[in-house]
């Protein structure tokens, strides 16, 4: 295990308590490592607290942010600048890492990791569910039950059997998404940067689209799970919803900036897209109107307010991979599983 300068443990320093770690793991790490919790709720307590910290117990080695993290975005210098130049690795629990400035951490010797399965079937579990309820037309059903018009115009809603659900991103939220889709005998059609190997797909039972448009022109239901860049920022647009089939339904559990919100509420208020089912918008917390209220939501739109990965097991897990990720690079010299190169 490699110490910090002076041969003091190295300083693990969470941004929030990360309660659910439990307190066993906590005491085994702190066989190696000196570990702090950062109280901070937003960003003007992290950009005052953290320096304070610093002086207090001195530089830190290894820094772990949380889930739950509007609150203090974006994770830029003016944030986090305290942590240079001393710091080795920033570990994220999040999947998606849009929000952060990799290139600074980069520039500045940080590794950076996000977590590759901490929040992967949860968030699956999400695309599950609105896919179903998509497909079954669930919130109009709840209404009806509980106004007393019970079922009327929603019978027969679609059964997922035999319907082709293409998938938008192959990782390990995509994996996931087919895994459990099969159970519900849907046909797993899906676009990737790169093909999976023939084992992985038959593993999955799925089928590789060569080209997103032509995965948009063969699914019944589309389900968005590729991390947001500069090259997916409006991935599905004008052009996307016309490659779709008509009455398709489309599910969105990625990030909202993936898909241009004026084409989905056009795609809805048209009919291309019978039902949307989004657990993701571009300006979170902040739906738009057309999203959540009035005839077009009430009828065709079902909201989740980014649920997919907050789960206590989800938090477990994607907790542990961020202390596995430091642990690894102080016994190796290199994380598990980092997005940059140092």
């Amino acid at each position: 295990m490699a110490s910090s300068p002076g041969g003091r443990k190295p300083l693990v320093v969470s941004l929030g308590d990360p309660k659910y770690i439990g307190k066993e793991y906590l005491d085994s790490l702190r066989k190696d490592f000196d570990f702090q919790v950062l109280d901070a709720i937003n960003r003007a307590e992290t950009i005052e607290k953290l320096p304070k910290l610093v002086t207090e117990y001195g530089p830190v080695d290894a820094f772990i942010i949380r889930m739950g993290t509007p609150a203090y975005e974006p994770f830029d210098k003016e944030l986090l600048g305290a942590l240079v130049p001393h710091c080795k690795i920033i570990a994220s629990a999040s999947a998606g890492y849009n929000e952060f400035d990799v290139d600074w951490m980069t520039k500045n010797g940080i590794w950076f990791c996000n977590t590759i399965d901490g929040v992967a079937e949860a968030t699956a579990d999400m695309a599950l569910f609105l896919i179903l309820a998509v497909l079954r037309n669930t919130t109009v059903a709840e209404r009806q039950a509980r106004n007393g018009t019970w079922k009327q115009g929603i019978v027969p809603s679609k059964d997922p059997t035999g319907l082709t659900l293409g998938i938008v991103g192959m990782g390990s939220i995509g994996k996931y998404i087919a895994k459990k889709a099969a159970v519900f005998n849907m046909k797993i059609l899906y676009h990737n940067r790169h093909q999976l190997s023939p084992a992985e797909e038959s593993k999955y039972s799925a089928t590789y689209a060569a080209s997103l448009h032509d995965l948009l022109r063969s699914s019944d239901v589309v389900s968005i799970s590729c991390p947001l860049n500069a090259e997916t920022t409006n991935l599905i647009s004008t052009k996307e919803f016309a490659a779709m089939k008509d009455g398709v339904y489309f599910v969105n559990t990625a990030r909202g900036a993936i898909v241009d919100e004026d084409a989905l509420v056009e795609a809805l208020q048209s009919g291309k897209v019978t039902r949307a089912g989004l657990d993701v918008v571009v300006n979170e917390p902040h739906v738009r109107d057309e999203l959540r209220q009035g005839e077009l939501s009430e009828l065709k739109v079902i909201l989740q307010p980014h649920m997919g990965g907050l789960t206590d097991v989800a938090f477990h897990k994607s907790e542990k991979e961020c202390f596995e990720n430091i642990k690894s690079l102080f016994k190796t010299g290199r994380p598990v599983a980092p997005v940059n190169e140092v």
